[in-house]
């Protein structure tokens, strides 16, 4: 959101104020209606795997609430908000690795070397360039030729795509960071350096980051620096029910359960500031929202009965996954969409296409990311409903809520051009990998429960949610997406217990949640949609089903100034696990210094079909099997699916999940906090 209509919102919020002020009695301020607090902290973290330090965030945080004791239509009146900003220094102290001068030249081992499969270099090689004729090469090298050896295409000006516009300078390949390629798939090459140093691959209003908004990543051109800024009110009525406003900035939370959300999804989150791993109420982007209650107390049958009903009327904000370059990019997405939009914009080359250990130059226009369709306010809006109460000691929510996707879509079918022929066609191809990024529209039906079973000494919290409208990548679709209903569920049981060889004064807090995560209309196929056997698994790239388990062990110790815990969380079906051990000191009643060891196992990166062996440019991109046939297949004249060449990239990221694309991200993290 631009600040001019970050402003013309607050402008919206004062006339309402103003239109509520005659009804409005305030008393003068004084202690017991005004409260204020803050802290400064700052948060080092260092990762393993030669990177070094991440992050070195400094951040100012003011809060401020002030009640009135109001006369006439209101029994409640009150103002509060949050105020924060930050400084990253790891751009500057760092800049090397995430900054300014951050990637360099690209290149990878030759067909023939002993180090082809598994060898990245971030430079140059450190054996000679082989003798034979580099048509590996392309902008990852061997830099010595002085010229780009990668297969030319016909769309290609000049036979290159590199040059003073496209150099072999402040880039990586992609996932260099998860695996070391020895499982073939594409091999793409990511600019790092942020946005007003080095354009390329920056998605315009999506991920254009310049080094000031990494740096201060509140000062941006959404007031981010707002963290939180609404009123409250309270209109009582005759009946003892009551009608409660909030609006304003805000976190609206319908979830209650902690690192994976299932019914938790009014606001975005922000995985750029530490993945998954920081809490939700410091990462949640608070959006202008109208939030209203119905509360009507004890009724009927039901201890406690309230009806909620939101309005979202900030514009739309999706998830931040981090851009290319950033220490935290949840599934290497990041760098994905900005390599992408690097061979949209400039073409690019890809290494091991289709399948041979070959490079090819693809020029612009023929592959990759066009663009964002970021939503504006005026296309649709976010609306829910809650029905929230007890029933007989149990707890109850039933949510619905229609909201526009906060995580992107990549949807094909637009416009590009052959890369094999001279002419600029500008038209769709079906099972071309060129797309613009789409935030689809959702409808979530949902209920949650949360009880207490004293013969257990255990509280249970369930949470089930139906979507319907989100958009996976698929690979036997021709525009390479399609729908699927989804069920996410999540249930979490907390149990204090003392264990007296390691506390005999204090109980321990087990906490463990199980989320699942169902597709209903999941495809896959061991055949193409055209029929024709394939190498491997074809379709939806997700996994049909899919659960996650985190389990938490906390301690208390000194009057509960030392809390030990332990942290740990495990995707199946990636295979791959996260523990944190760490351990909280109060040393004052200001002072707090934390201590977190965040390290990763399993299996890391996963092989997933990546469209190399479709055939969108007919008969160019046919199979080499079918191509030499004499006469040549007659299949090789009419576009068909993936026949399942796979690898770890572009796509296997997200079999991966967030802690398996992380693998290689271990980090010792210290937070020290002074409260004021």
């Amino acid at each position: 959101m631009s600040l001019k209509s970050y402003t013309h919102k607050l402008t919206g919020i004062a006339v309402f104020f103003c239109m509520v002020t005659p009804w409005i009695t305030a008393q003068p301020a004084s202690a017991d209606n005004a409260e204020s607090r803050g802290f400064v902290e700052n948060a080092t973290h260092v990762r393993d795997h030669g990177v070094g330090l991440t992050k070195s965030r400094t951040t100012l945080q003011f809060e401020f609430s002030k009640a009135f004791k109001p006369t006439g239509l209101f029994s409640e009146f009150s103002i509060h908000g949050t105020l924060r900003g930050s400084y990253d220094a790891v751009y500057d102290i760092n800049d090397d690795e995430y900054g300014k001068n951050s990637g360099g030249p690209v290149s990878f081992a030759a067909p023939g070397n002993p180090a082809f499969f598994g060898f990245l270099t971030g430079g140059n090689p450190p054996f000679p360039d082989p003798p034979t004729i580099p048509v590996f090469a392309g902008i990852f090298g061997p830099e010595s030729l002085g010229l780009d050896g990668a297969i030319p295409l016909l769309g290609v000006p000049g036979g290159t795509i590199s040059g003073p516009g496209n150099p072999n300078d402040g880039l990586r390949l992609l996932g260099d960071d998860v695996h070391n390629f020895e499982n073939g798939g594409v091999v793409l090459a990511y600019p790092t350096r942020p946005c007003d140093i080095d354009s390329r691959g920056c998605i315009r209003d999506y991920m254009d980051a310049d080094e000031d908004e990494l740096r201060f990543p509140e000062f941006n051109d959404d007031a981010d620096f707002i963290r939180e800024l609404y009123l409250d009110a309270t209109i009582p009525f005759k009946s003892g029910n009551e009608l409660g406003f909030r609006i304003g900035r805000q976190q609206v939370v319908w979830g209650r359960t902690d690192l994976f959300r299932v019914l938790d999804v009014i606001n975005p989150v922000d995985f750029s500031r530490n993945n998954i791993y920081d809490e939700l109420e410091d990462i949640r982007i608070p959006m202008g929202i109208l939030n209203v209650e119905y509360r009507l107390g004890a009724a009927g049958p039901f201890e406690d009965l309230n009806f909620q009903a939101i309005w979202k009327f900030e514009d739309f904000r999706p998830h931040n996954l981090g851009q290319g370059g950033q220490p935290y990019a949840i599934l290497g997405a990041g760098n994905f969409f900005r390599a992408m939009n690097n061979c949209w914009d400039n073409g690019c080359t890809v290494w091991n296409f289709p399948a041979t250990g070959l490079a090819v130059d693809f020029p612009a226009g023929a592959i990759g990311i066009r663009q964002a369709n970021v939503p504006d306010f005026g296309d649709d809006q976010d609306i829910g409903f809650r029905i929230e109460g007890v029933l007989k000691g149990v707890g109850f929510s039933l949510n619905a809520l229609e909201y526009t996707s906060q995580l992107p879509s990549l949807r094909g079918g637009i416009p590009a051009d052959n890369p094999f022929t001279p002419a600029l066609e500008s038209q769709p191809w079906d099972y071309n990998i060129a797309f613009d990024i789409d935030f689809p529209r959702i409808t979530l039906i949902g209920a949650s429960i949360d009880f207490y079973i004293e013969a257990l000494k255990s509280a249970f919290r369930v949470e089930v949610a139906h979507t319907s409208g989100e958009e996976f990548p698929n690979t036997l679709e021709p525009r390479m997406f399609s729908e699927s209903d989804v069920v996410r569920w999540v249930v979490g049981i907390d149990r204090s217990t003392f264990i007296p060889f390691l506390n005999e004064r204090r109980a321990f807090l087990i906490s463990l949640q199980v989320f699942g995560q169902h597709l209903l209309d999941h495809q896959s196929a061991t055949v193409n949609a055209q029929g024709m056997p394939t190498l491997g698994e074809v379709g939806m790239v997700d996994w049909e089903d899919n659960y996650i388990a985190t389990l938490l062990f906390q301690g208390n110790y000194l009057n509960d100034r030392l809390t030990p815990q332990i942290l740990t969380a495990y995707d199946f079906e990636a295979g791959s696990g996260a523990v944190a051990p760490s351990i909280d000191w109060k040393i004052s009643n200001s002072w707090r210094l934390t201590a977190i060891l965040n390290f990763k196992y399993g299996d890391g990166a996963h092989a997933a079909d990546d469209n190399r062996a479709a055939n969108p440019f007919p008969p160019f991109t046919c199979a080499l099997p079918l191509i030499t046939q004499v006469p040549p297949n007659p299949a090789c004249f009419a576009p068909y699916s993936s026949l399942g060449a796979s690898g770890f990239e572009p796509l296997g990221r997200f079999r991966a999940g967030p802690i398996g694309s992380a693998i290689n991200e271990d980090e010792f993290q210290l937070i020290l906090r002074y409260r004021f």
